[in-house]
């Protein structure tokens, strides 16, 4: 696994350091395209209506930090251009922006409800975002701390 490398004037908290790469709002909702299929320039752009200049900003510190990669491609008659997949990485924020949504929906949904649902590919089932312990068992969020080593 491709560990992200900041400089040494980072801060040493995991969820500071984070932020430095992720934590804008166009970068979240560029995560949110990946994650529902999205890999080309202009679907990213449409979907999102952002500047052409901060997207490709933004997808080059999502490349540089190795959350997603880049591939070319070449359709007949065009110039060679670029997919942007997500890595590892990239696809282990699915959990963060599945709390994102799940707190979303709980505290900021619209009067219509929620936009989409967390669901299992292979069963269906209505999903939660949730900190489980060693054993796969849910933890009440009353139970969970975080501790300095």
């Amino acid at each position: 696994m491709k560990k992200v490398t900041l400089d040494q004037e980072s801060p040493v908290c995991s969820i500071a350091r984070s932020l430095e790469i992720v934590g804008e709002r166009w970068t979240f909702l560029i995560l949110r395209e990946a994650l529902s299929g999205s890999t080309r320039f202009g679907q990213f752009n449409d979907a999102l209506e952002i500047s052409t200049d901060l997207l490709s900003n933004r997808l080059a510190t999502l490349v540089k930090a190795g959350i997603m990669n880049k591939r070319p491609y070449h359709e007949p008659g065009h110039r060679s251009r670029y997919e942007y997949h997500l890595t590892p990485a990239g696809e282990e924020l699915r959990i963060v922006l599945g709390a994102l949504q799940q707190w979303g929906d709980r505290y900021c949904a619209p009067a219509t409800g929620p936009s989409a649902q967390r669901r299992s590919r292979s069963t269906g089932a209505q999903l939660d975002v949730a900190f489980t312990d060693e054993n796969g068992r849910a933890v009440a969020l009353d139970d969970v701390t975080f501790v300095a080593v």
